[in-house]
């Protein structure tokens, strides 16, 4: 089955461009993804990564709501207002653009963290940071897994 798992942290180069990792580009390929929906998570500093199911998801969320309640408007300012559409470049590159940069504090590498059905782009400090401390919290409620 095709899942974005693990993470990888890549620097980015003078130009601007982080290279994907290769296994999440095998995914985006097997999922036929030509455009990628970006949009500024809910909870961490990261940017979370897609398809337009991604999108699609959220707009049916959105879809089952009254289009006038708070609930539906907030969905809308965050995964519309907060997202954008990019592309990769021929050799699987991603533009870190400011979108990126101001809401994820990425300044010159990235890590790249696999959440199943997509991949978030985070600043590694603060990934490595949330990633301790969801297992600290699990260790504190004794959960093993």
């Amino acid at each position: 089955m095709s899942r974005f798992l693990s993470n990888a942290t890549n620097r980015i180069d003078v130009k601007g461009r982080v290279s994907v990792p290769a296994a999440f580009r095998s995914v985006l390929a097997q999922r036929n993804v030509q455009e990628l929906y970006c949009f500024q998570d809910f909870v961490f500093p990261a940017i979370s990564v897609g398809g337009s199911d991604l999108l699609e998801r959220f707009e049916r969320q959105i879809a089952a709501e009254d289009p006038f309640s708070p609930e539906a408007n907030e969905m809308s300012l965050l995964i519309h207002g907060g997202g954008v559409f990019m592309k990769l470049d021929a050799e699987g590159r991603l533009m870190v653009t400011d979108f990126i940069r101001d809401f994820t504090g990425i300044s010159d590498e990235v890590t790249f963290v696999g959440r199943a059905d997509h991949f978030q782009l985070w600043q590694p400090q603060a990934f490595a940071a949330a990633q301790a401390q969801a297992r600290g919290e699990r260790k504190l409620a004794g959960k093993r897994s």
